[in-house]
């Protein structure tokens, strides 16, 4: 029983913060998992790697791996691919899919990237990580395993000194699971949009002001954003400061550690602790190769 609370706790936790798609500290390096517009934008071969483990000091919380890469094929189209697990309690869904990318120059300073994603999701729920007080197994504990395909589209707006993104990366609703009255039951999970922009602030010859964010919006659930401040020292290390609005502020560094290798590392605190109780705060470790 006391696993079965807890699956439906983190549940409950998990739709307050309307948290159907994964949020990361480091979502301006992997754009692409919700935009498949960026896979074109570098202009060279990059694979980003992450892993976030959310709310330390609570059993099972939720723990994602990502795993973003994108690669030119000549100066208009590009190709990458996008993969997200994540996994809460005995909930478990992974979501790949592969991007395409087609620029189109505008001007001289402006370059438009438009984008399509094609892939599907993954997700199963095993029952028998869950214990009641009956001796025979709970006849309502199914396991529920699906494979959801989707797509996805996305705009990206290119300049020397700003960027905007425009995108919803799956089109068509899936199922999952979801807390109701005390049970766990089947729930369509809805589209999401998302819209992110930069601007870099040049202060000089050393120091660049980065600061982005990205907004989150789903039928039914508060808007989500993130808003991110980063100081960049002659592109070599990254410090900043994070706040999403569901009372969430955090820290994050990267540094480049060579031409094509860099890491990074980020904090977050919820400061809003009646939900979450024992919850410590959320490590995100981030890697990116640079080919």
């Amino acid at each position: 029983m006391k696993k079965l609370i807890t699956y439906l706790i983190l549940l409950c936790s998990t739709a307050t913060f309307a948290q159907q798609e994964s949020m990361i500290s480091f979502y301006q390096n992997h754009l692409n998992i919700v935009n498949p517009a960026f896979t074109g934008v570098k202009g060279e071969t990059v694979l980003n790697l992450g892993v976030r483990k959310q709310w330390s000091g609570v059993a099972e919380a939720p723990e994602t791996q990502v795993l973003s890469f994108m690669t030119s094929l000549n100066d208009k189209v590009s190709l990458g691919l996008s993969v997200v697990n994540d996994k809460v309690f005995i909930e478990k869904q992974t979501f790949a899919s592969i991007d395409f990318s087609y620029k189109l120059q505008l001007n001289e300073t402006h370059n438009l990237f438009m984008g399509l994603k094609a892939g599907g999701n993954n997700y199963q729920v095993n029952a028998l990580g869950l214990q009641t007080y009956n001796v025979m197994q709970d006849a309502s504990l199914q396991n529920i395993s699906r494979f959801n395909p989707n797509v996805g589209i996305g705009f990206y707006l290119q300049h020397n000194d700003y960027f905007v993104s425009l995108s919803t990366p799956r089109m068509l609703n899936t199922e999952r699971a979801k807390n109701e009255d005390g049970f766990a039951t089947v729930a369509t999970d809805r589209v999401h949009y998302y819209l992110s922009g930069g601007y870099n602030y040049v202060l000089n010859s050393d120091f660049t002001l980065k600061p982005t964010f990205m907004l989150r919006y789903v039928n039914g659930a508060p808007v989500s954003s993130d808003i991110t401040a980063n100081i960049d020292y002659k592109e070599k290390a990254q410090l900043g400061l994070n706040y999403r609005t569901d009372s969430t502020v955090g820290a994050l560094a990267q540094f480049n550690l060579s031409d094509g290798f860099a890491i990074g590392y980020a904090y977050e605190y919820n400061t809003s602790s009646d939900l979450l109780g024992r919850a410590n705060g959320t490590n995100e470790f981030y890697m990116q190769i640079r080919f």
